[in-house]
């Protein structure tokens, strides 16, 4: 983030409640290709449940989660170039805001070919084509032991949307309501999945990402292991 900071300066001057509502969603293994609703012939937004139907139906459109966006190869092709300069770095269990526990992070203006057609494709999918995008893409590792705490990114340095490809890990982002905190949504981020915040939920709910002990969707255990996140954010207004 600190690395985020500094680029966009650079560019301006040149008690949770446990009331769950969610769709149908049997296993984490089911979660492959379009999510549908057998029952209503619909998509169903498996990866989203909340402490209320209301609260549900008000951010479902601000969110979004692409199971499977990219292939196990293409998840491959990320991790042989940002493996090495990560190695590099230490997990770092402090953060500049507090923001963040357990991580490492980096970015990337260069791509080799496979991955730059990955990462055309996420901004393609989550970005309107006249969105001015902040240039280097933000690389997270967040180690098995580290977490993402609440927070809203500023609006100083990033603008309405928020995407990111999540690779090594299945985990769960949870989205609270800034003035309002019993309201609450969980997204359940698969491995090598693709999720999106836009508007609302980009300004008016704290994001983050739980403790591995932590880590459950609609009380079923989600197993968070080491996860590196792929992350492209438009400039502010």
């Amino acid at each position: 983030m600190r690395l985020l900071v500094r680029f966009v300066k650079q560019a301006q001057r040149s008690a949770q409640v446990r009331a769950i509502y969610h769709s149908n969603f049997s296993t984490l293994s089911d979660l492959s290709g379009p999510l549908r609703d057998s029952s209503k012939g619909e998509t169903s937004s498996a990866w989203l449940c909340g402490s209320s139907p209301h609260i549900v139906e008000s951010v479902r459109e601000f969110v979004e989660v692409q199971v499977d966006f990219i292939s196990e190869q293409e998840e491959q092709a990320l991790l042989r170039e940002l493996e090495p300069g990560l190695k590099k770095k230490r997990y770092e269990f402090d953060h500049w805001d507090d923001a963040i526990h357990g991580f490492r992070e980096t970015e990337r203006v260069q791509w080799g070919a496979a991955c730059e057609a990955v990462i055309r494709r996420l901004r393609a999918h989550a970005f309107p084509q006249d969105s001015q995008l902040l240039g280097p893409v933000h690389v997270l590792d967040l180690d098995k032991a580290g977490f993402i705490k609440p927070h809203i990114d500023s609006v100083k340095f990033c603008g309405t949307t928020i995407a990111g490809i999540s690779l090594l890990s299945a985990s769960v982002m949870r989205l609270v309501r800034e003035e309002v905190k019993t309201d609450w949504v969980d997204l359940l981020l698969p491995q090598r999945s693709l999720y999106v915040l836009r508007e609302e939920a980009r300004y008016k709910f704290t994001h983050e990402i739980l403790k591995d002990e932590e880590s459950f969707f609609d009380g079923r255990r989600v197993a968070r292991h080491r996860r590196i996140s792929v992350i492209c954010r438009n400039l502010p207004e």
